[in-house]
């Protein structure tokens, strides 16, 4: 067999490709570039994403002290700048922005600068004193500016400009245009222009911006940096043939994280910028972040933020780990994390609500050229192409000199070979091809956020955790199995005094085990009919192959069970404040026993626990589970009024992906059932969705999900049929609770955003119904808006 130099040529171009293809998840974070941690720089305050709750909350540290950010909901990317930060809500459907210059009671008060409720914000970037966004699906760059004394307005670039990145520095805000890969600035001075001047026809796959200057990695894998160099920011150390995984920039001096050891490299700072050598020679981080004159890391070891630096005023914690905790390392994302996996320890840092997506990190075959140390400014390095020399390209493979590595390459270049051999294509039409290729290929590229736990929040598929096996049968060895005697010392012998409510299953009393610890005791009827044996056989059965295998905040935990001859109880965590059914439909309580109800923000928390607690059932039990009986009385509340779902006698295992599931009988509650469902006897866990549409209209209107008319003579009326024509005509103040005092302001738009979504959940037919990750997504976008407080920052400009 022979190969000649046209095919070899071919397939060290196919090998250039793949290679620089691996860098473009690479992490930039810099002075205002998204990510999972931010710093504003005038302050000295550092602002972090937390690990570990169900919602993604911001924390943030400020001379020593730790402040608490409102609204307490989950963000998926901040960016600091000179005196304020921003954050974009999961979703990118909100961007909220805290002036940090004081705080109110250990808190920045938050203002809202924009909310829509279909177009999707990402790359979020805070130059000193400018906002910007691109929309993810058209790659329009939006831009605000904050109102106050020396602010003056900024620009967004139009909408004639479509950019797959951006990030933002003093003055100036530069993207990676879309249609080809190159740097394209703007903003209130000349900076922006030069930096865009300088980098003229490069090709980009991401960037991050400093205070004067801009770094990132070419299309053909080389890392430049451009722009101001007064302290030699731009001298990318000769030996950076290695990747980079991060980037920082400051004022006048660049840092990176090394992709081999996750250990830190430096150049620029004339001396200005003091690194500390224990920082980095021990520290492998995860990201890296700076303001002006200094620089903030999260660890590896244990995703703690460390801080140092001139300008990192707090001398006791120079070098030292905050005390915000964890800190998550990229966003929680409500998809698929692709071919390059999940980040360890994903769910536990996510707790439940998404994945952490890994970075594709896979060292180059061969050694890159960069630029040489003190080239001029004006130097520009071209990407590789197939008009470069031929002879040039196999002299890369001389200096390999490993043979491990060579035999790599060899067996790639024999498999390649062997496609183009078979297929006889002629070395011409390869390269037009990979010319073509190149250009396609850098496109879709540069379409992905420059975060590398990003690259995956904008994939299709909406059905995650599937590939964590067994990540919901961890706790199914905590179930404990108790006896009879036991429950009924428990119960005070199954008395009445104890008893809390009743169902299709049987009775529930409220019991203490002898270890002092309450709980809910649900007994199933003791009758001898074959046919109710049998159901409570059934929903017995049901709920343990089910409970004992489920963790999570927002369902109710089953404690144990007990299976003695004829007797069927199980024991559940104990819900002080009931069913939200008790709490809805009795007056009596919501006038006095239930005033947190009241409160038009409680009633959307409630709803965004339920939805949250399906969530998990639907995306990432394994297998999913689908509930069948999503209703108000399946609600229950614990002390902390955190709503939790609760009853999984008639759940079932539901099917992959999207794929119906046949039931030979449908079952449920008469209001609450999907009329699909009911009708065709077809599941799905849009099924599911259709009950959680009804409660959210519960929670509007105060009514029952089937009703009597206060109409002279009419008989009962459906919830939906009622409420949903009003709702979709405008007069939405018609049907509201007029037990709870009226929405005002932002709180109104969240009572509406919550009514829409209900009247979405509860389309006649499934697939007009939202997914449960959308339901959640809305509820989150309303919850935020009752924390709101007017926006004082500008309208985008074009």
């Amino acid at each position: 067999m022979t190969l000649n130099l046209s095919h070899l040529t071919n397939v060290f171009i196919i090998i250039a490709i793949i290679t620089s293809l691996l860098y473009a998840a690479a992490v930039v974070d810099g002075l205002g570039s998204a990510s999972t941690i931010a710093v504003t720089y005038s302050t000295a305050t550092v602002c972090g994403i937390i690990a570990g709750e169900a919602t993604q909350r911001i924390q943030c540290y400020q001379n020593g002290q730790i402040i608490y950010i409102q609204p307490n909901v989950s963000f998926e990317s901040i960016s600091g700048g000179q005196t304020f930060f921003c954050g974009l809500l999961s979703g990118g459907f909100s961007v909220l922005c805290w002036e940090t210059l004081a705080a109110t009671n250990s808190s920045f008060q938050p203002k809202r600068i924009y909310c829509s409720n279909s177009i999707q914000l990402t790359d979020l970037t805070v130059g000193d004193n400018q906002v910007c966004a691109r929309e993810v699906n058209s790659g329009i760059a939006k831009c605000w500016r904050g109102k106050g004394r020396g602010r003056s307005p900024f620009p967004s670039p139009g909408v004639d400009l479509r950019f797959s990145t951006l990030t933002s520095g003093s003055g100036f805000t530069c993207g990676i245009l879309r249609n080809n890969s190159r740097v394209y600035c703007w903003g209130n001075n000349d900076v922006g222009d030069e930096i865009q001047t300088q980098f003229g026809n490069l090709t980009m796959l991401n960037l991050v911006a400093g205070e004067s200057h801009a770094c990132g990695l070419t299309t053909s894998g080389f890392l430049v940096c451009k722009g101001s160099n007064s302290a030699g920011q731009l001298d990318v150390p000769f030996s950076s043939g290695f990747a980079f995984s991060g980037l920082a920039l400051g004022s006048d001096f660049s840092c990176a994280i090394k992709q081999s050891d996750g250990l830190l490299s430096c150049w620029g700072g004339a001396n200005k910028f003091q690194l500390n050598s224990n920082i980095l020679k021990n520290f492998p981080f995860e990201l890296i972040v700076a303001g002006l004159d200094f620089t903030c890391g999260l660890t590896t070891r244990n995703l703690s933020i460390i801080c140092w630096g001139l300008g990192w005023s707090n001398v006791l914690h120079h070098g030292n780990e905050l005390a915000l905790g964890m800190i998550i390392p990229g966003p929680c994302v409500q998809s698929s994390c692709g071919t390059c996996g999940v980040y360890p320890n994903s769910e536990s840092l996510c707790d439940g609500y998404g994945n952490i997506c890994k970075s594709c990190q896979t060292e180059l075959p061969i050694a890159v050229p960069l630029l040489p140390r003190k080239s001029p400014p004006s130097q520009q390095v071209q990407p590789l192409s197939p008009s470069r020399d031929k002879n040039n390209l196999p002299l890369a493979f001389v200096i390999v000199g490993s043979v491990g590595v060579f035999a790599g390459i060899s067996s790639i270049i024999y498999c390649l070979h062997r496609v183009l051999h078979h297929n006889s294509v002629q070395p011409s039409s390869i390269n037009a091809s990979l010319n073509e290729n190149t250009a396609a290929t850098a496109h879709n590229a540069s379409t992905t956020p420059s975060l590398r736990t990003f690259s995956a929040k904008h994939c299709s598929s909406r059905r995650l955790g599937r590939q964590r096996s067994g990540s919901s049968s961890k706790h199914t060895d905590k179930t404990q199995k108790f006896s009879l005697s036991e429950l009924a010392a428990a119960t005070n012998n199954f008395s009445m005094e104890n008893k809390i409510g009743a169902g299709s299953f049987g009775i529930v009393y409220k019991g203490k085990l002898a270890n002092g610890r309450e709980v809910a005791i649900k007994r199933g009827e003791t009758g001898t009919k074959i046919k109710k044996f049998q159901d409570k056989e059934s929903a017995f059965d049901s709920e343990i192959a089910l409970l004992s295998r489920l963790h999570h905040k927002h369902l109710v935990e089953l404690v144990g069970f007990c299976d003695e001859k004829d007797e069927r109880l199980l024991v559940y965590e104990y819900m002080s404040n009931g069913a939200l059914h008790n709490h809805l439909h009795y007056s009596q309580n919501v006038e006095q026993n239930s005033s947190i109800l009241n409160s038009w923000k409680m009633r959307i928390k409630i709803a965004l626990d339920a939805a949250r607690g399906i969530n998990y059932l639907h995306n990432y039990a394994v297998p999913p589970i689908i509930h069948r009986d999503i209703k108000t009385s399946n609600i229950l509340i614990d002390a902390n009024w955190t709503a939790r779902v609760s009853d999984f006698g008639l759940s079932l295992m539901g099917p992959e992906f999207d794929q119906e599931f046949m039931s030979t009988k449908a079952v449920g509650t008469v209001g609450y059932i999907d009329p699909e469902y009911y009708v065709l006897n077809v599941l799905t866990a849009k099924s599911d969705v259709y009950g959680l549409g009804v409660v959210l209209l519960e929670l509007l209107t105060g009514k029952r999900a089937v009703f009597k008319s206060e109409e002279e003579g009419a008989g009962p009326m459906g919830l939906v049929e009622y409420a949903t024509q009003f709702i979709s005509a405008g007069q939405l103040k018609k049907v509201l609770d007029k037990r709870v005092c009226p929405p005002e302001m932002l709180e109104a738009e969240a009572v509406e955003l919550m009514a829409y979504t209900a009247m979405h959940c509860v389309n006649l037919e499934g697939k007009e119904r939202p997914d449960i990750v959308d339901v959640v997504s809305a509820l989150e976008r309303a919850l935020a808006l009752c924390d709101v407080t007017p926006a004082s920052f500008s309208t985008p400009s074009n």
